[in-house]
């Protein structure tokens, strides 16, 4: 059966105390809208419905896609109103309706609700709660067949009892929608036009409510405020610690490892205490990360060593390389098959060939650097002149030494030499020595200048 899918995002969110819209807070870097946009691509849905209100241009302009229809909700009359904004553009069979502050509800769990619905049968996502206050309670029979759901300030003391809470997530036979919300009253506590009250209109009309389970309290939690955004924080990271050690990972502490983006994993890979993983990640079979990393938008080959405090973006480490400790690879920074880079060095748009080396404390940008060629302490490429970024070349077995400037652009051929301290302007023919230094002069009775007394 074809699927639209709702998703209601208009609400202000004014326990966040920020001017930032509700649903565009983050978790685990991403827009909660965002983790539930790409939860309902999952389901592959005819459509995706966003309704918008608070902050609703920029919700716009952080997350528009081809696939998602926004619809403006410009007063917020309740969860009812909000759904009918959106009604003339659902044509689906099935409807299923879904929350932008409610970013953790799992795939698995909404596939088996939407199985519940049908042109007979309504299905209802429920949580059981060790503390239900603020739920709406769901109100059943002495045959437990759903009869309502009652909100938390409308219920009885005997309802407000009852453990069973509303997460608000439903799935609906299309049809019935547009009558169902043409029927709905404002006639309680709040003023507004309740969502939840369908499910009484569902019943009166000979439909079965369909209840599914949540598999617990965090999968269905909003983040009305920054305690609870925390605590879906928290969730989402021992989620992602779980499944990754599932997958072969050893982490030295899961509490203290945040997981902001994908990440694919090989088997026997380590990762050390406080390591952010950003974005795309790949890490391949027997991978170590050290303490205090991040990665982010990498590739870690097989073998490969990354060492503490390293930072690493848009970069790839190759099979038996290593690099740090602080470490810095920048986009397009390449390391070949066991090359090495060492403590406080940072690579932009370079690529080294294998086994190449650069122990310490250098800079190396919109650099080709060959097969074992050795960087010495204190080299950079200046490969910007102001204007203009260029290129360096080396060949394979050069030999940098310590606190070379390799003004670019500049070929170094294989084997070249240059020595320690050299400006080095000009290309430098293979098997070559570039000396670039001006030439030393010692001053025989030179006085070092003297403070001037007080």
């Amino acid at each position: 059966m074809s699927l639209d899918i709702v998703i209601l995002a208009a609400g202000q969110g004014t326990r966040m105390r920020s001017a930032l819209p509700k649903v565009l807070h983050p978790v685990a870097g991403k827009p909660m809208l965002g983790h539930v946009i790409d939860t309902a691509r999952m389901l592959s849905p005819r459509k995706i419905h966003v309704v918008i209100g608070h902050g609703a241009e920029l919700v716009r302009e952080r997350l528009a896609a081809d696939d998602i229809n926004f619809v403006l909700q410009a007063e917020q009359l309740g969860t009812g109103h909000a759904v009918a904004q959106a009604l003339p553009a659902l044509e689906a069979e099935k409807v299923l309706i879904l929350y932008g502050d409610v970013p953790l509800t799992r795939v698995e769990t909404l596939t088996r609700l939407l199985e519940q619905a049908n042109d007979a049968q309504l299905g209802l996502l429920t949580v059981n709660l060790a503390d239900p206050t603020g739920y709406g309670r769901i109100v059943r029979d002495a045959n437990g067949v759903v009869q309502a759901i009652v909100e938390h300030k409308d219920a009885s003391e005997a309802q407000r009892a009852i453990r069973e809470g509303n997460t608000g997530i439903l799935a609906v036979p299309g049809k019935r929608l547009g009558d169902w919300l043409g029927r709905l009253s404002n006639s309680n506590a709040q003023g507004e036009y309740y969502l939840t009250d369908v499910i009484a209109m569902a019943v009166a009309d000979g439909l079965v409510v369909a209840t599914e389970t949540a598999q617990d309290e965090m999968e269905v939690l909003g983040a009305n405020d920054r305690i609870q955004l925390s605590q879906l924080e928290c969730h989402y990271q021992q989620r992602m610690a779980r499944q990754l050690m599932a997958q072969g990972v050893t982490l030295f502490d899961p509490h203290r490892f945040d997981v902001r983006g994908e990440v694919t994993v090989g088997r026997d890979v380590t990762i050390d205490i406080n390591v952010i993983l950003e974005g795309k990640v790949v890490i391949e079979d027997n991978v170590q990360i050290g303490p205090n990393c991040v990665i982010k938008d990498s590739i870690l080959r097989r073998g490969s060593i990354v060492k503490a405090n390293s930072h690493l973006e848009g970069a790839e480490v190759g099979e038996g390389a290593d690099c740090g400790p602080f470490a810095r690879l920048r986009p397009g920074a390449k390391l070949g098959a066991k090359a090495h880079v060492g403590n406080f060095v940072e690579l932009k748009n370079a690529v080294l060939g294998e086994g190449a080396k650069a122990g310490h404390l250098s800079y190396l940008g919109d650099a080709e650097i060959g097969a074992r060629t050795n960087i010495g302490a204190g080299t950079i490429t200046c490969n910007y002149d102001g204007a203009n970024k260029h290129k360096t070349v080396m060949g394979e077995d050069v030999f940098i030494g310590s606190n070379s400037s390799i003004v670019a652009p500049v070929t170094l051929g294989d084997g070249a030499t240059t020595g320690a301290g050299s400006t080095v302007t000009q290309d430098v023919p293979a098997k070559a020595l570039a000396v670039g230094r001006a030439k030393q002069r010692n001053i025989e009775g030179w006085k070092r200048p003297q403070k001037t007394p007080k």
